[in-house]
Protein backbone atom coordinates (compact mmCIF):
# COMPACT_ATOMS: atom_id res chain seq x y z
CA UNK A 1 0.00 0.00 0.00
CA UNK A 2 1.37 3.55 -0.67
CA UNK A 3 1.74 5.94 1.28
CA UNK A 4 -0.27 8.60 -1.06
CA UNK A 5 -3.31 6.62 -0.63
CA UNK A 6 -2.84 6.12 3.44
CA UNK A 7 -3.14 9.73 4.34
CA UNK A 8 -6.72 11.20 4.18
CA UNK A 9 -7.56 14.72 3.28
CA UNK A 10 -7.68 15.99 6.31
CA UNK A 11 -4.75 14.63 7.68
CA UNK A 12 -2.80 15.35 4.36
CA UNK A 13 -3.91 19.20 4.55
CA UNK A 14 -2.50 19.94 8.24
CA UNK A 15 0.87 17.77 6.98
CA UNK A 16 1.04 20.88 4.48
CA UNK A 17 0.66 23.33 7.09
CA UNK A 18 2.70 21.58 9.15
CA UNK A 19 5.80 21.30 6.96
CA UNK A 20 5.40 24.80 5.70
CA UNK A 21 5.44 26.32 9.75
CA UNK A 22 8.74 24.43 10.21
CA UNK A 23 9.85 25.88 6.80
CA UNK A 24 9.13 29.03 7.73
CA UNK A 25 9.07 29.78 11.21
CA UNK A 26 11.69 27.09 12.09
CA UNK A 27 14.08 27.46 9.33
CA UNK A 28 14.60 23.33 9.12
CA UNK A 29 16.24 22.85 6.02
CA UNK A 30 14.95 20.98 3.24
CA UNK A 31 16.67 18.01 4.04
CA UNK A 32 14.71 17.59 7.86
CA UNK A 33 11.33 18.53 5.82
CA UNK A 34 11.68 15.75 3.59
CA UNK A 35 12.44 13.41 6.72
CA UNK A 36 10.03 14.09 9.04
CA UNK A 37 7.21 14.20 6.15
CA UNK A 38 8.72 10.09 5.43
CA UNK A 39 8.62 9.62 9.34
CA UNK A 40 5.41 10.68 9.41
CA UNK A 41 4.03 8.69 6.16
CA UNK A 42 5.50 5.57 7.41
CA UNK A 43 3.85 6.07 10.22
CA UNK A 44 0.27 6.51 8.65
CA UNK A 45 1.04 3.71 6.20
CA UNK A 46 1.61 1.44 9.51
CA UNK A 47 -2.16 2.64 10.89
CA UNK A 48 -4.03 2.17 7.43
CA UNK A 49 -2.87 -1.40 7.21
CA UNK A 50 -3.06 -1.89 11.21
CA UNK A 51 -6.58 -0.31 12.06
CA UNK A 52 -7.51 -1.61 8.49
CA UNK A 53 -8.60 1.61 6.99
CA UNK A 54 -7.22 5.23 6.06
CA UNK A 55 -6.58 7.28 9.51
CA UNK A 56 -8.20 10.77 10.19
CA UNK A 57 -7.61 13.39 12.51
CA UNK A 58 -10.79 11.34 14.66
CA UNK A 59 -8.45 8.13 14.30
CA UNK A 60 -5.38 9.77 15.54
CA UNK A 61 -6.99 11.16 18.36
CA UNK A 62 -7.95 7.66 19.83
CA UNK A 63 -4.80 5.84 19.08
CA UNK A 64 -3.87 3.42 21.91
CA UNK A 65 0.25 3.24 23.20
CA UNK A 66 -0.57 -0.45 22.22
CA UNK A 67 -0.93 0.82 18.59
CA UNK A 68 2.39 2.79 18.51
CA UNK A 69 4.18 -0.08 19.96
CA UNK A 70 3.00 -2.14 17.47
CA UNK A 71 4.53 0.58 14.91
CA UNK A 72 7.73 0.59 17.11
CA UNK A 73 7.67 -3.28 16.39
CA UNK A 74 6.98 -3.36 13.01
CA UNK A 75 10.31 -1.21 12.33
CA UNK A 76 12.10 -2.76 14.29
CA UNK A 77 11.54 -6.61 12.32
CA UNK A 78 12.45 -4.57 9.38
CA UNK A 79 15.70 -3.65 10.59
CA UNK A 80 14.96 -0.23 12.69
CA UNK A 81 17.97 0.22 15.12
CA UNK A 82 17.04 2.93 18.13
CA UNK A 83 18.57 5.78 16.64
CA UNK A 84 16.39 5.00 13.23
CA UNK A 85 13.41 4.73 15.81
CA UNK A 86 14.18 7.73 18.06
CA UNK A 87 14.23 9.98 14.73
CA UNK A 88 10.76 8.54 13.44
CA UNK A 89 9.37 9.11 16.54
CA UNK A 90 10.59 12.86 16.91
CA UNK A 91 9.31 13.75 13.59
CA UNK A 92 5.96 11.82 14.25
CA UNK A 93 5.46 13.48 18.08
CA UNK A 94 6.27 16.91 16.36
CA UNK A 95 3.18 16.50 13.80
CA UNK A 96 1.30 15.55 16.96
CA UNK A 97 2.48 18.51 19.04
CA UNK A 98 1.49 20.87 15.94
CA UNK A 99 -2.32 19.43 15.46
CA UNK A 100 -2.95 19.75 18.98
CA UNK A 101 -1.49 23.25 19.41
CA UNK A 102 -4.04 23.90 16.42
CA UNK A 103 -6.91 22.55 17.96
CA UNK A 104 -7.40 19.83 15.78
CA UNK A 105 -6.90 17.12 18.20
CA UNK A 106 -4.67 15.45 20.59
CA UNK A 107 -2.61 12.51 20.13
CA UNK A 108 -1.74 11.30 23.35
CA UNK A 109 -0.79 7.21 22.58
CA UNK A 110 2.78 9.28 21.09
CA UNK A 111 3.51 10.98 24.21
CA UNK A 112 2.56 8.09 26.39
CA UNK A 113 5.64 5.87 24.51
CA UNK A 114 9.08 6.46 26.54
CA UNK A 115 11.82 6.83 23.76
CA UNK A 116 14.52 4.41 23.01
CA UNK A 117 17.89 5.05 24.54
CA UNK A 118 21.23 5.25 22.75
CA UNK A 119 24.65 4.98 24.03
CA UNK A 120 26.14 7.77 25.19
CA UNK A 121 28.64 9.31 22.82
CA UNK A 122 30.88 12.00 23.49
CA UNK A 123 31.75 14.83 21.68
CA UNK A 124 35.47 14.00 20.20
CA UNK A 125 37.66 17.28 20.28
CA UNK A 126 40.96 17.88 18.62
CA UNK A 127 43.99 18.37 19.99
CA UNK A 128 44.81 22.18 20.78
CA UNK A 129 47.53 21.88 18.60
CA UNK A 130 46.06 20.18 15.62
CA UNK A 131 42.82 22.72 15.70
CA UNK A 132 44.88 25.67 15.65
CA UNK A 133 46.96 23.85 12.39
CA UNK A 134 43.30 23.73 10.65
CA UNK A 135 43.85 27.26 9.87
CA UNK A 136 47.20 27.40 9.05
CA UNK A 137 48.00 28.58 5.56
CA UNK A 138 51.36 26.11 5.91
CA UNK A 139 49.24 23.21 5.78
CA UNK A 140 47.91 23.22 2.63
CA UNK A 141 51.09 23.98 0.80
CA UNK A 142 51.79 22.30 -2.52
CA UNK A 143 47.63 22.33 -2.90
CA UNK A 144 46.79 22.74 -7.07
CA UNK A 145 43.50 24.93 -6.06
CA UNK A 146 43.64 28.05 -6.69
CA UNK A 147 44.89 30.85 -3.77
CA UNK A 148 41.48 31.97 -2.83
CA UNK A 149 39.97 28.83 -2.22
CA UNK A 150 42.88 27.80 -0.28
CA UNK A 151 42.60 30.75 1.93
CA UNK A 152 38.61 30.46 1.89
CA UNK A 153 38.69 27.37 3.14
CA UNK A 154 41.35 28.44 6.27
CA UNK A 155 38.91 31.22 7.11
CA UNK A 156 35.89 28.96 7.36
CA UNK A 157 38.10 26.11 9.50
CA UNK A 158 39.35 28.92 11.56
CA UNK A 159 35.90 30.46 12.12
CA UNK A 160 34.27 27.47 13.46
CA UNK A 161 37.56 27.00 15.81
CA UNK A 162 37.77 29.98 16.95
CA UNK A 163 33.96 31.13 17.40
CA UNK A 164 32.37 27.34 18.06
CA UNK A 165 29.78 28.37 15.04
CA UNK A 166 27.96 25.38 13.37
CA UNK A 167 28.73 24.76 9.93
CA UNK A 168 25.59 25.65 8.47
CA UNK A 169 25.53 29.33 10.79
CA UNK A 170 29.50 30.12 9.18
CA UNK A 171 27.86 29.15 5.73
CA UNK A 172 25.11 31.22 6.04
CA UNK A 173 27.04 35.00 6.80
CA UNK A 174 26.35 37.19 4.37
CA UNK A 175 29.47 39.86 3.10
CA UNK A 176 28.64 42.73 4.98
CA UNK A 177 28.81 40.66 8.40
CA UNK A 178 32.20 39.84 7.97
CA UNK A 179 34.29 41.00 10.99
CA UNK A 180 36.90 43.87 10.77
CA UNK A 181 40.30 42.37 9.51
CA UNK A 182 43.59 42.53 12.33
CA UNK A 183 40.92 43.82 14.91
CA UNK A 184 38.90 41.39 16.30
CA UNK A 185 35.44 41.64 16.39
CA UNK A 186 32.32 39.99 17.40
CA UNK A 187 29.24 38.96 15.00
CA UNK A 188 25.41 38.17 14.88
CA UNK A 189 25.01 34.54 14.16
CA UNK A 190 20.88 32.93 13.68
CA UNK A 191 21.67 29.70 14.89
CA UNK A 192 18.42 27.10 15.47
CA UNK A 193 15.27 27.37 16.26
CA UNK A 194 15.81 31.11 14.85
CA UNK A 195 17.46 32.18 17.76
CA UNK A 196 20.29 35.35 17.05
CA UNK A 197 23.64 35.43 19.33
CA UNK A 198 26.41 37.10 19.31
CA UNK A 199 29.81 35.31 19.11
CA UNK A 200 33.46 36.61 19.48
CA UNK A 201 35.52 36.97 16.52
CA UNK A 202 39.85 36.68 17.22
CA UNK A 203 41.93 39.05 15.11
CA UNK A 204 43.65 36.27 13.79
CA UNK A 205 40.58 34.79 12.23
CA UNK A 206 39.24 38.07 11.22
CA UNK A 207 42.50 38.28 9.38
CA UNK A 208 41.77 34.98 7.53
CA UNK A 209 38.40 36.56 6.26
CA UNK A 210 40.05 39.64 5.15
CA UNK A 211 42.74 37.69 3.05
CA UNK A 212 39.94 35.66 1.70
CA UNK A 213 37.89 38.35 0.79
CA UNK A 214 41.07 40.00 -1.13
CA UNK A 215 41.97 37.42 -3.16
CA UNK A 216 38.67 36.41 -4.19
CA UNK A 217 38.08 37.00 -7.56
CA UNK A 218 34.16 36.70 -7.84
CA UNK A 219 31.87 39.79 -6.90
CA UNK A 220 31.08 39.66 -3.32
CA UNK A 221 28.23 41.79 -2.37
CA UNK A 222 27.25 43.02 1.03
CA UNK A 223 23.33 41.19 0.82
CA UNK A 224 25.14 38.32 -0.81
CA UNK A 225 27.30 34.88 1.47
CA UNK A 226 30.77 35.55 2.63
CA UNK A 227 31.47 32.06 1.62
CA UNK A 228 31.44 31.37 -2.25
CA UNK A 229 31.68 28.30 -4.39
CA UNK A 230 33.68 28.22 -7.09
CA UNK A 231 31.43 29.45 -9.45
CA UNK A 232 30.02 32.02 -6.94
CA UNK A 233 26.86 30.20 -5.36
CA UNK A 234 27.00 30.15 -2.15
CA UNK A 235 29.36 27.66 -0.39
CA UNK A 236 28.09 24.43 0.23
CA UNK A 237 28.99 22.10 3.47
CA UNK A 238 30.09 19.07 1.94
CA UNK A 239 33.13 21.22 0.20
CA UNK A 240 34.05 22.01 3.67
CA UNK A 241 33.84 18.52 5.13
CA UNK A 242 35.63 17.73 1.92
CA UNK A 243 38.53 20.09 2.25
CA UNK A 244 38.70 19.33 6.50
CA UNK A 245 38.88 15.34 5.43
CA UNK A 246 41.64 16.41 2.64
CA UNK A 247 43.97 18.34 6.30
CA UNK A 248 42.83 15.41 8.33
CA UNK A 249 44.55 12.53 6.03
CA UNK A 250 47.10 14.54 5.55
CA UNK A 251 47.52 15.23 9.75
CA UNK A 252 46.95 11.10 10.48
CA UNK A 253 44.11 12.23 12.41
CA UNK A 254 40.77 9.58 12.45
CA UNK A 255 37.88 9.96 10.94
CA UNK A 256 36.19 11.76 13.94
CA UNK A 257 37.91 15.13 13.19
CA UNK A 258 35.11 16.83 11.63
CA UNK A 259 34.16 20.12 11.09
CA UNK A 260 31.84 19.57 13.92
CA UNK A 261 34.39 18.27 16.23
CA UNK A 262 36.10 22.10 15.74
CA UNK A 263 32.75 22.95 17.79
CA UNK A 264 33.19 20.61 19.90
CA UNK A 265 36.83 21.87 20.48
CA UNK A 266 36.21 25.16 20.89
CA UNK A 267 33.76 24.22 23.87
CA UNK A 268 35.73 21.58 25.51
CA UNK A 269 39.44 23.98 25.00
CA UNK A 270 37.34 26.90 26.73
CA UNK A 271 36.09 24.42 29.53
CA UNK A 272 39.67 23.30 30.52
CA UNK A 273 40.91 27.03 30.48
CA UNK A 274 38.44 27.82 33.24
CA UNK A 275 35.36 29.30 31.15
CA UNK A 276 32.31 28.94 33.15
CA UNK A 277 29.53 26.38 32.04
CA UNK A 278 26.99 29.20 31.33
CA UNK A 279 29.27 31.38 29.14
CA UNK A 280 29.70 28.81 27.13
CA UNK A 281 26.14 27.39 26.50
CA UNK A 282 25.90 31.40 25.55
CA UNK A 283 28.74 31.09 23.23
CA UNK A 284 27.48 27.80 21.37
CA UNK A 285 23.45 28.39 21.25
CA UNK A 286 22.72 25.83 23.95
CA UNK A 287 18.92 26.14 24.41
CA UNK A 288 19.66 23.93 27.46
CA UNK A 289 22.68 24.03 29.73
CA UNK A 290 22.52 20.13 30.41
CA UNK A 291 23.11 20.47 26.61
CA UNK A 292 26.69 22.23 27.49
CA UNK A 293 26.89 19.76 30.50
CA UNK A 294 28.50 17.10 28.15
CA UNK A 295 31.65 18.45 27.92
CA UNK A 296 32.50 18.51 31.41
CA UNK A 297 32.41 14.20 30.83
CA UNK A 298 34.76 15.21 28.10
CA UNK A 299 36.98 17.33 30.14
CA UNK A 300 37.32 14.79 32.82
CA UNK A 301 37.72 11.82 30.39
CA UNK A 302 40.68 14.07 29.05
CA UNK A 303 41.93 14.36 32.77
CA UNK A 304 41.64 10.67 33.40
CA UNK A 305 43.79 9.69 30.29
CA UNK A 306 45.93 12.08 31.06
CA UNK A 307 46.66 10.29 34.73
CA UNK A 308 46.96 7.33 33.44
CA UNK A 309 49.46 7.89 30.89
CA UNK A 310 51.77 10.26 32.99
CA UNK A 311 51.66 8.81 36.88
CA UNK A 312 54.67 6.54 37.22
CA UNK A 313 51.96 3.53 38.95
CA UNK A 314 48.96 4.36 37.22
Amino acid sequence: MSTQTTIAPDVSAEIGRWLAYLGSERRMSPKTLEAYERDVGQFLAFLADHLGGTPSLKTLAKLTPADVRAFMASRRANGAGNRTLMRGLAGTRSFARFLERNGKGKVGALSAIRTPKLPRSLPKPLAVKDAKRMSDAGMREGETRAAWIVARDAAVLGLLYGSGLRIAEALSLTRAQAPLPATGDAITVTGKGNKARMVPVLPQVAQLIADYVKLCPLDLPDDGPLFVGARGGALLPRIVQMAMARLRDAMGLPDSATPHALRHSFATHLLARGGDLRSIQELLGHASLSTTQIYTAVDSERLLEVYATAHPRA
